[in-house]
């Protein structure tokens, strides 16, 4: 960030000597000074710092959208519940929340560990509202920069998670190289990546991901909206049908809710009642918006984590996504 009105003072973290150098910090959030990443990696952290200045969060922590994430982190990542995850996190010292947000799942872990120091890390200005909601835990700690390219010591975490995050970065390959140099050797890292769906849809993904780069910010928007109000209508029909498989284009058959069908092999039109329309339209603008969104089969995944030195502990596969616990 530039500009007149904005105030350096040179901090080190009083708690954790992580860094590999002092850093700025700017309205409580410590600046890397990485260098700017390709055209499309500029696009993909535009388009989340939007995403999440338009998201319009409760005091305290209530959207039904978070304890969806909440629910669903504890599923992929396999915790049977809360308690499970806490009783993990409780044996870490320095956490990092890779890819963080606006900082609601960072400021989760620091909760369940008020003695561990955690580090929310956002290449986009959503890091500055993670700081905002969240800077009066005094176990956090915020930093702007690019997690594929950090201002961290070697083996400086004892847990990384990066959720929902490192197939938008613009090489995941490399970021999961630094992640294996900042993860100390008793290390876990947690991540997801997107799964591969039919071949229509990756298509379709591909064109209107492609489509949408020439389009301002408000027609992306108008888009998302359009796209939401399909998904609903689709699901208001309540509607099943017995569909037969279509190997030769990745459709499985089946007795399926139409709107399930044609999202998950033609085009990706959210929506979730309990989310409700705005929280939906996020996740539709999130899915077109950036240019970076990386897509993998189970093998792919497996293949990207070992040749980084990787070791699962624990595979979890579905049709939105595959994610995993690892070490080095």
């Amino acid at each position: 960030m530039t500009g007149s009105n904005r105030s350096e003072t040179l901090v080190r973290d009083p708690d954790a000597d992580i860094f590999q150098c002092t850093l700025p910090i700017d309205r409580g959030v410590l600046i890397s000074g990485a260098a700017p990443g390709s055209e499309n990696d500029i696009h993909t952290n535009a388009a989340f710092s939007e995403k999440w200045a338009k998201l319009e969060q409760e005091p305290e922590d209530e959207e039904n959208w978070k304890t969806f994430q909440f629910s669903w982190y504890l599923s992929c990542y396999g915790y049977d519940t809360e308690a499970d995850l806490s009783a993990f996190l409780v044996t870490r010292r320095v956490v990092l929340d890779a890819g963080c947000g606006p900082g609601y799942k960072a400021a989760w872990f620091a909760r369940m560990n008020p003695n561990a120091t955690v580090v929310a890390m956002d290449l986009s200005d959503s890091i500055y509202i993670a700081a905002e909601r969240y800077g009066s835990l005094p176990n956090m700690r915020f930093v702007k920069g690019d997690i594929a390219n950090t201002p961290f010591l070697t083996g400086a975490f004892d847990f990384i998670s990066c959720d929902q995050v490192l197939h938008h970065t613009d090489d995941p390959p490399a970021t999961i190289r630094e992640f294996a140099r900042i993860l100390s050797d008793q290390g876990q890292l947690n991540t997801y990546v997107y799964a591969k769906k039919s071949l229509p849809r990756e298509l379709l993904d591909e064109h209107l991901r492609e489509y949408a780069k020439q389009l301002s910010r408000e027609q992306i928007w108008e888009l998302a909206d359009q796209l939401t109000q399909l998904g609903k209508t689709l699901s208001e029909l309540n509607i099943s049908l017995d569909l037969p498989n279509v190997p030769a284009l990745g459709i499985k058959g089946g007795r399926q809710d139409l709107q399930r069908f044609i999202y998950w092999n033609f085009i990706k039109c959210f929506w979730n009642p309990e989310h409700g329309f705005e929280a939906s339209k996020l996740i539709n603008f999130d899915w077109y918006a950036p240019s970076n969104a990386y897509r993998y089969s189970l093998q792919e995944f497996t293949k990207l984590m070992s040749e980084a030195g990787f070791i699962s502990e624990f595979l979890h596969s579905e049709e939105a996504c595959h994610t995993g616990r690892f070490h080095k």
